[in-house]
């Protein structure tokens, strides 16, 4: 990023010698949220523009709406898989509209944590309109009212991802966003459901979906499902996908769409139909950054919205945070960059942070869940990094066995000759609220050691990451000493 060309775009307009406010944040997801209420908190006069629902995609799209769901299509499967634990009441009746409206109301009853009434009662003037740049430091709502800021965060997410498939804009398709307002108008679960792509998104929908008595297929063109994550957790993943009656098509492509709902996909053994009732295309998501008058600020390069390591535009008084900044999808990772973002914002010139994505975890809501911290086993390879690793398996944990939930496994990476944590996976039951352990110990630069010398009660899931570090310890018993041990107490006993 050129100072030069920052000073160059910047000339171009005359800077105002009065502003109207300190900060104007544009997005009111994760992201804008966080950066609102800090500047609030430090007594910065600041705006927060949201042009559709406060909350974002998180709130009325996202995290909530999909965990409900994935909750209630958990308990209709452990109606159903009741018997095991030795209660048998049949196979659940299940009431879709009732779920659909369940997760309407989840919605409503979290919607007052991000609602422009708190936030005004925070000091943070909410907005609701369409913000565009008009200059560097004025901004145009819905055309007409005007404001000017001495900084500005761009916090406007993400869109799920079309690919330029013939005949899709007549396939019918869902998306992340559209299929909750879609599915509330449906008296039952979609018959022959289809999910285009096979990462986090597509993995939970298509669970959720199959127990609540969709005929899941997922489409995926790579070799596996969730190649971002550990390869060993991933097939765990897959392998309880499958014995739940989902379809896994990897090594298919989607090559396009024909009448009657009817996808061609071509796969390893030539090209077949697949008939569908609906089709949720969830193959990633892209920065938000049209319309918004950043390509006429010279902000936008090659279709993304450049920034540095302190999250600064091309114009350093224009920061960003979250989806739209394209460093990371995770709305607790929004919430992290808005710390960075508003800080170097308010402190220019004085002071700034560079970002630190170094321990920023992440869950893929799955039953058994999938989590990861740090650097996955292939991460620390690419780097060339030199690691060793230790596994502890759950089913030898005694709450996994006492839940009947003894599968999956810990493994955590650490640095060659040291407890340093590099970065851990976990898959289970669970494995979110495990994994929030080794976060912490990470972050604070704590060892393996650590953990093992951490009193957990018992039986908890979160001692699986005391035996884990307790193998880690057993892999590197002083043998000599133990040997002289071995003898003094010998020779103790006369």
């Amino acid at each position: 990023m050129s100072l030069w060309y920052n000073a160059a775009v910047a000339e171009r307009w005359k800077k105002p010698k009065r502003f109207d406010r300190n900060l104007i944040v544009i997005g009111a997801g994760s992201a804008g949220l966080v950066s609102a209420y800090i500047a609030a908190m430090v007594q910065a006069k600041v705006t927060l523009i949201e042009a559709h629902e406060m909350g974002g995609d998180c709130l009325n799209t996202g995290c909530v709406p999909s965990k409900a769901l994935i909750k209630s299509a958990k308990v209709a499967h452990q109606i159903a898989d009741a018997a095991r634990f030795g209660i048998d009441v049949g196979a659940p009746i299940i009431d879709f509209p009732a779920v659909m409206r369940r997760v309407r109301d989840v919605i409503t009853a979290i919607e007052p944590h991000d609602s422009v009434e708190r936030f005004t009662g925070l000091g943070v003037d909410c907005v609701q309109g369409y913000a565009r740049f008009v200059d560097p430091w004025t901004v145009e709502i819905d055309g007409a009212r005007r404001l000017t800021a001495k900084s500005f965060i761009i916090a406007t997410g993400a869109t799920p991802l079309i690919p330029p498939l013939p005949g899709v804009e007549n396939s019918g398709y869902l998306t992340s966003e559209t299929l909750w307002d879609a599915m509330a108008m449906r008296s039952a679960a979609p018959d022959r459901l289809v999910i285009l792509g096979g990462g986090p998104i597509g993995c939970e929908l298509a669970q959720a979906f199959q127990r609540l008595g969709s005929n899941v297929t997922i489409i995926e063109m790579a070799e596996r499902l969730l190649l971002k994550e550990d390869a060993d957790a991933a097939a765990c993943v897959t392998a309880r996908l499958e014995s739940e009656g989902v379809s896994v098509l990897t090594h298919h492509r989607a090559l396009r769409f024909e009448a009657n709902k009817t996808l061609i996909v071509a796969g390893p053994n030539g090209a077949a139909e697949i008939a569908y009732d609906d089709i949720i295309i969830a193959v990633g998501r892209t920065p938000r950054v049209a319309g918004f008058g950043l390509e006429e600020l010279g902000l936008i390069v090659d279709g993304r919205l450049e920034n540095d390591v302190f999250l600064r535009t091309n114009l350093p008084h224009i920061l960003c945070a979250g989806d739209v900044a394209g460093r990371q999808q995770l709305t607790h990772g929004g919430s992290h960059e808005a710390w960075y973002a508003s800080v170097n914002a308010l402190a220019r010139p004085f002071k700034k942070y560079r970002t630190d994505y170094r321990v920023l975890p992440r869950v893929t809501y799955t039953e058994p869940e999938l989590a990861t911290v740090g650097l996955t086993q292939a991460e620390a390879e690419a780097q060339g990094l030199s690691f060793d690793i230790t596994r502890y398996d759950l089913d030898d944990l005694d709450r996994a066995i006492a839940e009947s939930e003894a599968h999956g496994f810990v493994k955590i990476l650490t640095a060659k000759g040291s407890d340093r944590i590099l970065g851990a996976t976990i898959i289970g039951q669970n494995a979110g609220e495990i994994l929030a352990e080794v976060t912490f110990a990470m972050k604070h630069n704590m060892g393996l050691r650590s953990i093992l010398q951490t009193i957990h009660p018992y039986p908890t899931w979160a001692e699986a990451n005391k035996y884990a570090a307790g193998q880690f310890g057993l892999a590197r018993k002083p043998e000599g000493l133990l040997k002289w041990a071995e003898r003094w107490f010998r020779w103790q006993r006369g």
